[in-house]
């Protein structure tokens, strides 16, 4: 009869542990629920935002492109100059000077690319 008696206690004290818990998880969800809510909403309202990130990314996207055109100027420039003094014995003098020829020709295509100045076409 002890035993019967020990048995129903634990039953009782497992579903009310199952019910407290059942409650935490049913708290938990409306939580979750009302911040995901609140998130839809700010994002829906906020359209600015949006359009920040994606000129964030815009403005990377620029970046790295005039870069990418300073740094090939430079590279074939300095390709060319090394050729050159290959082909010609004339080292170091073609690689200096088609360094800083390649250097010229890179400012000048991130200065048309920039829009600062217009390119042979834009006139």
């Amino acid at each position: 009869m002890a035993q019967g008696t020990n048995d129903r206690e634990e039953e009782n004290k497992s579903s009310s542990e199952e019910a407290a818990l059942s409650a935490r998880l049913g708290s938990l969800e409306h939580r979750l629920s009302e911040l995901r809510d609140s998130r839809n909403i700010r994002t829906d309202q906020s359209g600015a935002e949006s359009g920040d990130g994606s000129a964030r990314a815009s403005a990377m996207a620029l970046g790295f492109r005039l870069s990418s055109e300073l740094i090939a100027g430079v590279l074939v420039g300095g390709l060319m100059g090394w050729g050159f003094d290959r082909l010609l014995s004339t080292s170091p003098f073609g690689l200096i000077v088609f360094v800083l020829l390649g250097f010229v020709a890179g400012v000048v295509n991130v200065v048309r690319s920039a829009g600062v100045a217009q390119g042979k076409t834009g006139r």
